[in-house]
């Protein structure tokens, strides 16, 4: 990985969208600071499309999208999108799935949740479980004290041996039935609400995250950016450019940069 403030003015004048991941990259742990959001705006202000692909619950993801300075939210690991339609108009909304087969999937996840609490000793659901459309959320240490890596590979085993696909993220272990997940439901948002082509316009999008889910967005994304996190991923897949700061630091430093890049180019 090469530090992300060598990355070329070039490239980051020419940029149309940052994809942002949320925990642990615009936060500081469960934190939000004002300068995340600041950055938000600032990098809006420029020009850029701004999305936020999060793991996070549809009732977090309608505050997001109704409130903050950005163009869309993907949520619950890509089971769907809020967009902007205007700032001040109600927003479209990008289903992976059809109702009908969220429905079906809502059963089994519920089952699939009620056997790992009933097997796996220290497993919780997320405390934001009964706000989620499309997927289960075990928490890791968000709300109860901090499973164990042992344990966590067990949840992620019993989600892949019921069939479903499962990620951990920063804060939670996400498990969904499908075969979407953040880069494809980046891609499909991308062409369906904003026009741009991820093949063709791919060196004018920048992704920025942190995590294991993040890993498809690393892989799918000529210029993808880690925050410092991310090296204390045990897992192949890192980003090409990497910020010196975790987290919330990390995010800001990457939002000057461009910043700072576009600025020259306008004066």
């Amino acid at each position: 990985m090469t530090p992300f403030d060598q990355i070329p003015d070039s490239t980051l004048q020419d940029a149309r969208v940052v994809l942002t991941d949320l925990d642990d990259t615009l936060t500081d742990g469960p934190r939000l600071p004002s300068q995340s959001l600041r950055a938000l705006e600032q990098l809006r202000a420029s020009g850029l499309v701004v999305v936020v692909v999060t793991g996070r619950s549809a009732g977090w993801c309608d505050h997001f999208s109704r409130q903050w300075p950005c163009d869309a939210v993907i949520g619950e690991t890509g089971a769907f999108a809020f967009c902007k339609n205007s700032e001040t108009g109600f927003r479209s909304e990008i289903f992976a799935d059809s109702e009908s087969v969220r429905q079906a999937n809502r059963e089994k996840l519920d089952a699939l949740g009620a056997r790992i609490l009933a097997s796996v000793p220290g497993s919780a659901l997320a405390s934001d479980q009964r706000y989620r459309l499309c997927d289960l959320a075990i928490d890791l240490g968000e709300d109860v004290p901090r499973l164990a890596p042992r344990t966590i590979e067990l949840v992620l085993k019993q989600c892949r041996d019921a069939g479903a696909t499962a990620v951990a993220s920063a804060c939670h272990v996400n498990a969904w039935f499908g075969t979407y997940d953040k880069l494809w439901m980046s891609r499909r948002v991308l062409r369906e609400h904003f026009g741009i082509d991820p093949d063709e316009d791919g060196a004018r999008i920048l992704s920025i995250g942190d995590s294991a889910n993040d890993l498809p967005m690393f892989q799918g994304f000529e210029n993808s950016v880690g925050v410092a996190n991310v090296h204390d991923l045990s897992v192949a897949g890192r980003p090409v450019w990497v910020t010196r700061g975790r987290s919330a630091t990390g995010f800001v430093e990457f939002a000057d940069r461009i910043l700072r890049a576009r600025d020259a180019r306008a004066t």
